[in-house]
């Protein structure tokens, strides 16, 4: 955060919420406070509800607890998961799966977030589920040392590899000015449901990686993004299948030496989830969860003018937990 956006946030927030972003702190999500979790549940089969008739939230902010009891609550908040999955459909689940590191080194999302999310979507009456990433390092390490593969097998998932051309259909992206066509993943490109499930982490070129970017993941010619404008090109991978759910594992967050992280990489053990159907809403929420304004990232307000998604969370109902 430089001088200027402290200055706003103080503006905006009051100095205990700038100082707050200063440090890197999620308070900006939480300005007007939070109400408690309902009583967790021990199994995905049957979280709690909402009320009938109530509305439900554009965006769930959840904090202070484990991956799955974070998930949890935030589905719940949402309806829960058969709100966004139908009995006999076919899901992809698509998390951060780009390095060959270990789950404590916060490159790629936690394992046990992808396997609760998995739980739901069978729960839900998911057909099958797949998960599966284009990873940046040899994948049969990323599955391994991620210990991913391990935990969505464990759910009843089916891991897929995504590192061959063969896998990929080439699509058009409507609108775009960029990336007008490109080589999508065959299932994504068949699935009834894509659920988008990236770490947040800072990353030496976009500067944070969260859902827009995990779309890259689902892409063959990723080098594309990089010698194209890649702020415009993350923006416009939205235009051609946006997720029906994003949930963002800010479990420990990566604020330095993203993507891949290294010994001297920053982190902060935030215990944070973000959860919305809107892929641009749950950037710039987790913008703020770094401690930036979502302008400081230029791909959000692309996305936000291209129509999708809405980038200015003033605009948005917010849920905001703390277990």
């Amino acid at each position: 955060m430089d001088r200027r956006e402290f200055l706003e946030a103080a503006a905006k927030y009051g100095l205990r919420a700038a100082a707050a972003l200063l440090a890197g702190g999620a308070y900006p999500l939480f300005a007007q406070g939070a109400q408690a979790a309902p009583p967790p549940t021990t199994s995905a089969a049957q979280p709690p509800r909402a009320a009938a008739g109530a509305r439900l939230p554009d965006l769930v902010a959840v904090k202070g607890g484990e991956p799955e009891a974070l998930f949890d609550a935030g589905i719940a908040a949402l309806g829960g998961m058969r709100a966004f999955v139908k009995a006999g459909q076919t899901v992809v689940v698509k998390p951060n799966i780009g390095w060959d590191q270990p789950p404590e080194a916060a490159a790629n999302t936690n394992p046990r977030l992808v396997k609760r999310v998995v739980e739901h979507c069978l729960d839900a009456g998911a057909r099958k589920v797949y998960v599966f990433d284009n990873s940046c390092d040899a994948w049969t390490l990323c599955y391994k040392s991620s210990m991913i593969e391990r935990y969505a097998r464990e759910a009843g998932a089916e891991v897929v590899p995504a590192n061959a051309a063969g896998y990929y259909q080439e699509v058009g992206f409507p609108g775009a000015a960029v990336l007008k066509r490109a080589k999508v993943h065959e299932l994504l490109v068949e699935c009834d449901v894509f659920i988008n499930v990236p770490v947040l982490k800072h990353h030496s070129g976009a500067g944070m990686t969260a859902a827009m970017k995990n779309l890259m993941g689902a892409v063959w010619d990723r080098q594309f993004f990089h010698r194209n404008d890649l702020d415009r090109c993350i923006a416009e991978a939205c235009l051609y299948k946006k997720p029906s759910l994003n949930v963002v594992d800010a479990y420990k967050v990566m604020k330095t030496g993203g993507p891949r992280g290294y010994a001297s990489s920053v982190y902060e053990t935030a215990r944070f989830q973000i959860l919305s159907a809107d892929i641009v809403a749950a950037d710039a929420a987790a913008a703020r969860t770094l401690g930036f304004e979502p302008s400081r990232f230029p791909y959000v307000g692309l996305a936000a003018a291209q129509g999708s998604g809405q980038a200015d969370l003033s605009r948005l109902d917010i849920r905001r937990i703390v277990l």
